[in-house]
């Protein structure tokens, strides 16, 4: 396409690789230094502010006074906005240039994550919430492009591991500094930290600019029809993954007008797209048997990481557990995504990509079968080597991922670039929201199933139940004179224990079921590769063409 602004005489090693992204011409050490230093930073600030916010949920749910429900919209509304973004950040970049779209991004970021600390009731913490999600879209890709220029182009490849790796450490960071942010005062010092990283990442990128990169004609005005369409499906979707298992699935029909109009609105925009001459999104390309295995694999992926999102950390917050609790477990987390990063930024290669693959579902399927045996007498060390191998999954597999996808993406041209990064963005954030509702519901199930069976057996005239009546009517002795009284309070006591050893025992289920869902998937891409093995084609084909006719 032409270009709108006149291109610089660029070297061949200093051409941008795609329009929307920047060039890369040389650099001396000190800026290649000063390059990953912010990319670090605007990579982190992305991230950590929904990390903080999801880290300390129940914090804030107590300190606002909300219900389970209503703190759950702190994070749903986060992630609704950032989901749709990623439909028209690639185009705006391509027409409007980069550097624009780092300052505009982290300028709005940082306007919003002040205008944080102004705010303090729920709908207006909402609104602010979903607004930093789109302004936090800007901060991932910014990430990247800037670890780019750290070094010669001859190591973009590794380079780009690492650069969409780096969103990865904001939720371990988050873990390791909420203790001290909230030592300090309330959840408010939680936004305050919030905008000052904000601020600094701004001032960052306006500092230290990208390269000028090619700006071209990119938008159509059905682009904005798609995304109007579009937009709504998915954030619908994001809160009916988000409220679903709160609410409950079949109890509250207005998920399932949610979930019927996302459908609809999903469906005209997939019409619209399918007419155009110039789609946003290739449709005939996507829904291809190639393009569909990778959507499926990318979904799984992120599905499996929910064992330590959603499993390890709910598990612990049942036990009582907090951020002080937690953070030396998180410390181990952090170490072992930089294992993943660097594992992967090492031995990036095309050859590379299967066996980064296997290695990430063996990783996160092995943790879950670590953990299937848990006990209500375990503390968060206690899953440290389980969480150390998830960790180092975790950060290992976007790298395959990004490089499998795009290779696809080029063959077929410029035009399925944005394809492959909004399906990408769409496989990680729902991928997440699915893990976390579907193990959350399976977890209650089995919560039910567990807490039955454990209530039949407790009966009061069996010797080791009244046993440890009597064990817990002492234990109120010094406290509760009534003996009626004290007999009530035992009896409450041993239904708490009953239940919290109910939940243990569904956790474990939970653990056992990502660790055979991983085992699945393993064996599927086993067979995929097998069945692409040249020397299995050439052994088959006979057996395929059937007996020769005679």
């Amino acid at each position: 396409m032409k270009p709108l602004k006149p291109i610089p005489d660029w070297e061949d090693h200093e051409k941008p690789t795609l329009p929307g992204s920047a060039s890369m011409p040389w650099h001396p050490p000190h800026r290649r230094a000063a390059y990953a230093a912010v990319a670090v930073l605007v990579a982190i600030t992305g991230g950590l502010g929904n990390a903080l916010i999801s880290a300390n949920l129940p914090w804030i749910q107590g300190q606002m006074g909300l219900q389970p429900a209503e703190a759950n919209w702190l994070v749903a509304a986060y992630m609704m906005v950032n989901v749709t973004t990623n439909l028209l950040v690639f185009k705006f970049r391509q027409e409007y240039g980069i550097r624009l779209f780092a300052e505009l991004g982290l300028g709005v970021y940082a306007a919003l994550a002040v205008l944080h600390l102004a705010v303090g009731g729920l709908a207006t913490t909402v609104l602010v919430r979903a607004a930093s999600g789109f302004a936090a879209a800007a901060c991932t890709t910014l990430g990247t492009l800037y670890m780019l220029q750290a070094l010669p182009r001859k190591y973009v490849g590794n380079l780009l591991v690492v650069g969409m790796g780096l969103q990865q450490l904001a939720v371990p960071l988050a873990w390791l500094l909420s203790p001290g942010l909230l030592d300090l005062g309330e959840w408010h010092n939680l936004y305050l930290f919030e905008a000052g990283l904000a601020l600094c990442a701004f001032a960052a990128v306006v500092i230290l600019k990208l390269p000028p990169g090619i700006q071209i004609k990119a938008f159509e005005r059905l682009d904005f029809v798609t995304f109007a369409l579009l937009a709504p499906a998915l954030a619908m979707l994001v809160i009916v993954l988000g409220q679903g298992f709160l609410h409950w699935w079949f109890d509250t029909p207005w998920l399932g007008g949610l979930l019927a109009a996302a459908t609809l609105l999903a469906l005209a925009a997939f019409l619209v797209e399918h007419h155009r001459r110039n789609p946003l999104l290739q449709l005939r390309w996507l829904m291809g048997p190639t393009m569909l295995r990778f959507i499926i694999g990318a979904f799984l992926l992120r599905f499996l990481t929910s064992e330590q999102s959603y499993g390890v950390v709910t598990m612990m917050r049942t036990l009582g557990m907090g951020p002080d609790q937690m953070a030396p477990l998180f410390a181990v987390i952090l170490l072992g995504v930089l294992v993943g990063i660097a594992a992967g930024a090492l031995t990036f290669g095309p050859k590379a990509v299967m066996p980064q693959l296997m290695a990430s579902i063996v990783l996160l399927g092995s943790a879950a079968f670590l953990d299937q045996h848990r006990t209500s007498m375990d503390r968060p060390m206690d899953f440290a080597l389980s969480q150390f191998l998830v960790a180092v999954g975790s950060g290992m597999f976007m790298g395959p991922l990004m490089l499998m996808g795009l290779r696809r993406a080029m063959e077929r041209g410029l035009d399925h670039i944005v394809s492959f990064i909004v399906v990408l963005s769409l496989t990680q954030t729902f991928g997440g929201l699915a893990g976390s509702a579907l193990l959350a519901s399976y977890q209650l199930h089995r919560e039910q199933v567990h807490s039955s069976q454990l209530v039949a057996r407790l009966d009061p005239a069996d010797p080791v139940v009244a046993q440890r009546l009597r064990v817990q009517q002492q234990a109120y002795a010094g406290l509760v004179t009534d003996p009626q009284q004290r007999q009530a309070q035992a009896v409450s006591a041993l239904a708490q224990a009953t239940r919290r050893e109910a939940n243990v025992r569904a956790f474990n289920d939970v653990f056992a079921l990502s660790g055979w869902i991983a085992m699945g998937f393993l064996s599927w891409l086993l067979l995929e590769v097998t069945l692409r093995n040249p020397s299995v084609k050439k052994a088959m084909r006979p057996a395929l063409a059937g007996p020769p006719s005679k």
